[in-house]
């Protein structure tokens, strides 16, 4: 044997991670992985891109953790796994990040900067932290094409991006717009429908809420005969809206009612109209009904409570076209004004809350946008200084100079700088003032869920936007039919949360009004007859010498572009940001001047283009995308917000231009919390930096505990003491494994050049754990097969924890250092050898690190592989033959009575080297008896009891009770309860032999089919005198607890082997030293000792053991009472 297995003094997986990740740059493990998969079936992963600019956070080694077990686990089943990473660059969180840096606002580029170099320096900020994640994506041990990784930046990306957005173009699904949608002042630009129902954009908020008083221009002319003015409540919870109040919707099938009270603010008496079955709601507090409207003379102002009398109704058909007076007369709309300050109908008015009447803005809600179109009533628009149509409330938020009381103000005060918010919002003012002129009915402070900017965490407005949206709507059938053949895990995301996003999904809104990002490549005359989309820049070159020809510029900007010439150096020579294509004016077939249009695209239309845009197709390798090579993706993995931001893009752009799913399988991973379950934030200062993670711990045990402490979906409660946990029970566990096999194999000289032992010549214990290790392989492949990878890692802890280490290598130590038989050893070490590198395999995917480590380790010793590591093997093949069930359930039941007689005696404080004499385990089944039979000397052993007693189960001497587990059944058969309970008292012990035996009940309750499973009982056996009885899961043992002298003997004896053989270790004796002991203790224990004086000897390797007074250089230890034995050890020479 040339070289022995290496030996540590120690775990330490920071530095084991650090040894190994040195060892895969020195033989570019991670390119060999690739090369040597070559030509093999392709397994397809696209990369979800990272913002650069943000530093990244412990959630991010959970989702690529997630993303590179897949990848590994697929190379190790022979395909090859191209994994391309990429740098998402474009939009909002670069933007803002640059605005900040330079101290800048929107407003200020193009005047205090050019957009040249604004959009410089967004290129230089971008891929500001590549280093850190690079460096984040070494450390954990995620394997990714960092090297030639996709830029959604550069020109090829883009021009690929362009290419799609025109096939959208041909196909009629893109179009220009001028519609109510969701806009963020803050950021400056619109945003699409999915953007602002991402997680956390919707919160709630306390806004100033305000019923108003709409005064009624003959009233008499109406359906109500009332003394003095008539008024129409209606509610909203944004006040600043009611200047551009244009309408007031009704349903028309509503019934409407007036009432005759007194204005709470200004005391005098009015008439009111709303929905009768909101009458209550509006009137709960501070109001009491009267019979007659004569009641109404008894109140006086500053009465505790104000009278109201109900009086005629009638339908909201009955109220449409009735005209109101404009509630704040600010301005009037530019066009049409006559049609304006009327009541219409609309089919979207409920009477779930509020009036039942809708205050109606045109100007800033969709639905209120519609139903004023259809009804001819026009928006509250007003002619600027450049005589141009807008809204009162510009695109900063703020009212315009029309709005005279608030000219300038910002319409939420979470616009305003920190140190410059008002003390009165402008809804708080306008209520004051609606108050003051008698047309507020009430107002209140309101709790609802509103809208955010999913960047700048400030709210948005609903506003008139002149935008080209992609027409989602008519692919949504397509969408849905095919996201039911994707596998989601889990699934309920995709059939629910993104299954019915699918179903309501609206037109997309591409357009955003900013500037680093992807241009929109439309360009159009003037006069809006005449457009173009631009396909590629070989195109845009052409077009440009188009109109240098036509003398509508000087010089074509791509002159240098050489079409067709796909190298980086002909790419990297151009640019086509806004600053670059603005500046080209086309022309269009007639001879007109063609501007582009000024918008960019959505950044999630970049992301979402990654499948083809990171190939540059179709302009290069067509191979990959038109032969399913490099698409649809096999496998993605992203957080579960992506449902409305990357998956959704992903989806929308693969079914509309290719009429295919982007993605056959994806993971949707939850959050990471902080350990008591909250939100990590810089705010509550709960993050947990991942750098001092992976340092402190190692990216192995950090990666084991995140996956097998919960499903990847489900959210994850992070907590370091569980990291510790894994490294002391997994890590540690199977470290100490590895330790005891390469101790004894080193001493033996055991390096599998042995001739193998078939395996039917191979011990009972050794085919068991074989079974085992087969039955594992073959759960943990369908587990990672199936997108599993808690399941599949739980399943290794198990069997390494429980089965292996607590089972196999304890049963059979003595085989490794004590054993005449040489065939019998080989088959120890060549079984323990085997579970050991497979389970070095199969765990790979989950911890990279120390699994290599400890296939390396094996090997080194062994020579049966020369591979460089574990990650270019193979996946073991889990072997049919060698899987045997009926002796896995024989060592199973094994195990389970061995637990429960352990759990006694701990129970207890007897220690199991205490023996006793009997354990009864009654049997439900002739082939429990057999299996127990055939386990009998085992157990025996095991728990250190003498004798097992098998009771048939019509015995007489186990009384059994049963009563329902109500905190099981509650929630299933809640209104059942007391009647199961009532059915349970009855039962026989023959009923409660059967549910054990059966493991379920199914029966009829009142009527109804009840299904109960065997942890919806609670089973308990009556105590018998001098026995401890347990049960769990149909199975129960009793054990005798009685201590006979010979029994108490025996218990010192086993003692006693335990201090000397830890004082062994202690001194450092090799583990075949012989010794001499020299004992000086109490005439009991002296006595236990020469009763059991064989034993003891031969279990420390002992040639003598002397009684004799000890004074110095001696151990003192307690075996019955407190330092009652003194003993010391001299090795033999």
């Amino acid at each position: 044997m040339n070289e022995k297995y290496p030996e540590y003094k120690g775990l330490n997986l920071p530095e084991i991670s650090i040894q190994i990740q040195e060892s895969w740059e020195r033989q570019s493990i991670f390119e060999q992985s690739m090369t040597t998969r070559e030509g093999s079936k392709p397994f397809v992963f696209f990369e979800g891109p990272p913002s650069a600019n943000g530093m990244p956070g412990i959630h991010h080694v959970m989702a690529r953790s997630i993303k590179d077990i897949f990848c590994r686990f697929k190379t190790l089943k022979g395909f090859h796994v191209k994994r391309k990473a990429g740098w998402d660059t474009h939009g909002l969180p670069v933007e803002l990040g640059v605005e900040k840096e330079l101290g800048i606002t929107k407003e200020d580029i193009g005047k205090k900067i050019t957009v040249d170099e604004y959009n410089s320096a967004c290129k230089k900020a971008v891929m500001k932290y590549t280093d850190v994640w690079n460096d984040l994506t070494k450390k954990m041990g995620y394997w990714v094409d960092m090297e030639s990784p996709y830029v959604t930046y550069q020109a090829k990306y883009m021009e690929s991006v362009w290419w799609l957005i025109s096939e959208l173009y041909k196909k009629n699904l893109l179009y220009k717009g001028y519609t109510i949608q969701p806009y963020s002042p803050k950021a400056g630009t619109g945003l699409s429908s999915h953007e602002i129902n991402q997680p956390g954009c919707y919160r709630d908020v306390k806004d100033t809420s305000a019923v108003a008083q709409f005064k009624v221009i003959e009233s008499s002319k109406g359906p109500f005969a009332v003394e003095g003015d008539l008024f129409l409540l209606a509610w909203t919870t944004t006040p600043w809206t009611l200047p551009s109040n244009t309408a007031l919707t009704v349903g028309e099938k509503i019934e409407y009612v007036c009432v005759t009270t007194f204005n709470q603010y200004t005391h005098k008496k009015t008439n009111v109209v709303l929905a009768k079955s909101l009458v209550n709601y509006q009137f709960s507090k501070g109001f009491f009904a009267v019979d007659g409207l004569d009641e109404l003379a008894s109140y006086n102002p500053g009465d505790k409570k104000i009278p109201y009398f109900i009086g005629d109704s009638c339908t909201g058909k009955d109220l449409v076209g009735i005209r109101y007076e404009q509630l704040l007369d600010y301005c009037l709309p530019d066009e049409h004004p006559e049609e304006a300050f009327r009541v219409i109908p609309g089919d979207f008015v409920t009477t779930e809350d509020g009036t039942g009447i809708v205050h109606t803005a045109p100007t800033f809600g969709a639905d209120d946008a519609k139903v004023a179109k259809d009804a001819g009533v026009p928006p509250m628009l007003v002619k600027d200084d450049e005589n141009n149509l807008v809204p009162l409330v510009d695109l900063q938020g703020k009212f315009i100079k029309e709005v005279s009381d608030f000219a300038g103000m910002y319409v939420k005060n979470e616009y305003y700088a920190p140190n410059e918010v008002p003390e009165k919002s402008v809804d708080v003012l306008i209520a004051v003032k609606l108050k003051e002129d008698n047309k507020a009915f009430k107002v209140e402070k309101y709790e609802h869920s509103y809208p955010h900017c999913w960047r700048t965490d400030k709210p948005i407005l609903y506003y008139p936007l002149d935008s080209w949206f992609i027409r989602v709507t008519e692919h949504k059938e397509n969408m849905v039919a095919l996201n039911n053949t994707i596998n989601w895990k889990p699934k309920s995301t995709g059939s629910g949360r993104f299954g019915k996003w699918l179903e309501n999904a609206n037109d997309w809104n591409l357009s955003r009004s900013r500037y680093w990002g992807i241009p929109i490549p439309i360009w159009i005359t003037e006069d809006g007859t005449e457009q173009k989309c631009i396909s590629s820049l070989e195109e845009l070159k052409k077009e440009c010498q188009l109109a240098v020809e036509a003398r509508l510029m000087s010089v074509n900007a791509l002159a240098d572009f050489i079409p067709g010439d796909m190298s980086d150096d002909n790419y990297d020579q151009v640019d086509i940001h806004k600053h670059m294509v603005d500046d080209m004016v086309l022309v269009s077939d007639s001879g007109k001047p063609m501007y582009r249009e000024a918008d960019l695209m959505d950044v999630w239309f970049d992301s979402g283009s990654m499948p083809y845009a990171q190939w540059h197709y179709p302009f290069e390798n067509k191979e990959k995308i038109d032969n399913n090579l490099a698409y649809p993706a096999d496998f993605i993995a992203e957080g579960v917000d992506q449902t409305r931001g990357w998956f959704y893009t992903l989806h929308a752009i693969s079914s509309m231009v290719f009429g295919k799913v982007a993605y056959k399988n994806v993971v949707s991973n939850g959050l990471v919390l902080d350990k008591n379950g909250q939100k990590m934030s810089k705010r509550l200062g709960n993050g947990v930096d991942p750098f001092e993670t992976l340092k402190k711990y190692g990216p192995d045990a950090t990666r084991w505990y995140m996956i097998t402490n919960a499903q990847p979906w489900d959210n994850l409660k992070f907590d370091l003491d569980g990291i510790v946990e894994v490294q002391r029970k997994f890590f540690g566990t199977l470290y100490n494994t590895y330790s005891f096999f390469s101790l004894y194999a080193n001493v033996d000289g055991f390096d599998y050049s042995q001739k193998e032992i078939p395996l039917q010549e191979r011990p009972e214990i050794d085919r068991w754990v074989l079974s085992k290790l087969n039955s594992l392989v073959q759960q943990v492949d369908e587990s990672y097969s199936s997108y599993e990878p808690t399941r599949a890692g739980r399943a290794i802890q198990e069997f390494v924890s429980e089965q292996l280490s607590n089972w196999y290598v304890r049963l059979c130590r003595r085989r490794f250092w004590k054993n005449d038989d040489p065939n019998d050893k080989t088959a120890a070490y060549q079984t323990l050898y085997t579970c050991l590198e497979t389970i070095s395999l199969i765990a790979s995917p989950i911890a990279p690190f120390f699994m290599d480590r400890l296939y390396l380790d094996l090997n080194k010793g062994s020579k049966r592989s020369n591979l460089a590591s574990v990650h270019l093997a193979d996946f073991p093949k889990a072997a049919s033959n060698v899987i045997q069930n009926t002796l896995e359930s024989q060592m199973d039941l094994a195990q389970r009575v061995c637990s429960l007689v352990l759990g006694l005696r701990k129970k207890e404080r007897i220690r199991v080297r205490q023996p006793l004499q009997k354990i009864m385990v009654p049997i439900l089944h002739e082939d429990t008896e057999v299996h127990l039979n055939h386990v009998r000397d085992l157990i025996l052993s095991e728990v250190n009891v003498k004798e097992l007693e098998i009771i048939k189960k019509d015995n007489d001497i186990l009384v059994k009770s049963i009563k329902p587990n109500f905190k099981t059944i509650g929630p299933k058969y809640g209104k059942y309860m007391k009647s199961i309970a009532g059915l349970i008292s009855g039962w026989t012990a023959e009923d409660i032999s059967s549910l054990e035996s059966n493991g379920a009940w199914k029966g009829e309750v009142n009527g109804e089919e009840i299904e109960l499973e065997l942890e919806d009982f609670v089973i308990n056996t009556k105590d018998i005198p001098g026995w401890l009885i347990s049960n769990e899961e149909g199975l129960t043992v009793a054990l005798d607890i009685s201590i006979s002298e010979g029994l108490k003997s025996e218990g010192i004896a086993r003692e006693v082997v335990n201090r000397l053989q830890n004082s062994r270790k202690e001194k450092g004796f090799d583990v075949t030293d012989r010794i001499t002991v020299c004992i000086d203790s109490s005439e009991i224990i002296i006595k236990a000792i020469k009763k059991n004086q064989k034993y003891i000897s031969d279990e420390v390797l002992a040639n003598d053991i002397v009684f004799t007074n000890l004074d110095k250089d001696f151990y003192t230890d307690t075996i019955e009472s407190e330092n009652d034995i003194k003993y010391s050890l001299s090795k033999v020479d």
